[in-house]
């Protein structure tokens, strides 16, 4: 008997089959279970839960999510004990089960140390700063011949010292150097810029972040300035300058499609304030050109008596 003779006998065959559909079947069986095991193609929009103590959400979406906290903040104008960020974000598309991170309002406030500005560059004083959970206030400019110089720090008024303790999140009031050249400084583009960066955007050119004005009802976190005065066509303005900005939420408002058209606006605005200014200089120049012509035709009457 040869060695492929089994080849011939039909009990080979109905082996291989059984083996050719149990594979498959082993196949089919595990793709099913990690379907089942990763939730595959099953996903949902995750909750906005600012506002809502751990308590309250675990008490809720306990089941569906894995929620870990990272950190806490202090906030004079939150309940304490409530969430104020989460990744992801609300409305994101996750799977039940996902680790859901957030961040809290602290019940009681944080202490920092006073960082020495005195003598930095206004950059390294705000990177400085900011490091030490300490806000702008504003910047005021000061006749100094150094430039963006900080001369002196203050709070609520009075000078404060380095490594005094102070709460975070405290507004810090900076006393800038003008320079000899006192040049003005140069207005950054802010269009489509989320909210929480606008000040610090600001701040590090030298100006200070006036009213703020938002359109939309919505989370913070999708506010976007969509209209800045003085507008960055403008080119440049004094230090120290306060710039007012409008937000709308990136939800209700296509920044990308309404650009062009919102800086053609604020372009053709600032050429029409540019003309009324020069109208208005041409017209005093025009007014002390005809007064210096009647006071000499007033000499000459007087010389012919």
């Amino acid at each position: 008997m040869g060695k492929l003779s089994f080849l011939k006998q039909k009990k080979f065959y109905i082996n291989l089959l059984i083996i050719i559909l149990l594979s498959f079947f082993l196949l089919w069986l595990t793709i099913r279970l990690l379907n089942v095991y990763t939730r595959h193609g099953k996903v949902y929009e995750l909750p906005d839960f600012s506002g809502m103590t751990i308590e309250e959400v675990k008490s809720e979406y306990g089941k569906a999510y894995h929620f870990i906290l990272i950190d806490s903040v202090y906030s004079k104008t939150q309940e304490p004990g409530t969430i104020v960020q989460q990744d992801p974000l609300p409305q994101s598309k996750v799977k039940h089960g996902r680790n859901v991170y957030y961040i809290i309002v602290a019940h009681t406030p944080e202490k920092t140390n006073m960082p020495n500005l005195n003598n930095l560059s206004l950059r390294q004083a705000l990177v400085l700063l900011e490091s030490n959970g300490l806000a702008v206030k504003e910047l005021k400019y000061i006749n100094h011949f150094a430039r963006n110089a900080i001369r002196e720090q203050r709070y609520n008024d009075e000078i404060i010292k380095p490594g005094t303790e102070i709460i975070k999140g405290s507004k810090i009031t900076l006393y800038v150097g003008l320079g000899t050249d006192q040049r003005n400084s140069k207005i950054p583009k802010l269009y489509g810029t989320p909210a929480e960066e606008v000040q610090h955007l600001l701040n590090m050119n030298g100006l200070n972040l006036g009213n703020e004005t938002f359109e939309d009802k919505d989370s913070i976190q999708y506010m976007k300035v969509y209209k800045m005065e003085p507008p960055y066509s403008r080119g440049s303005v004094r230090p120290g300058t306060f710039v007012d900005v409008w937000y709308r939420s990136s939800k209700k408002f296509n920044f990308e499609k309404e650009s062009s058209s919102m800086l053609k606006e604020d372009s053709l605005k600032n050429i029409a304030e540019k003309q009324a200014e020069l109208d208005s200089l041409a017209a005093l120049k025009d007014s002390i050109e005809s007064t210096e012509t009647e006071e000499l035709d007033n000499e000459d009457y007087e010389d012919e008596f």
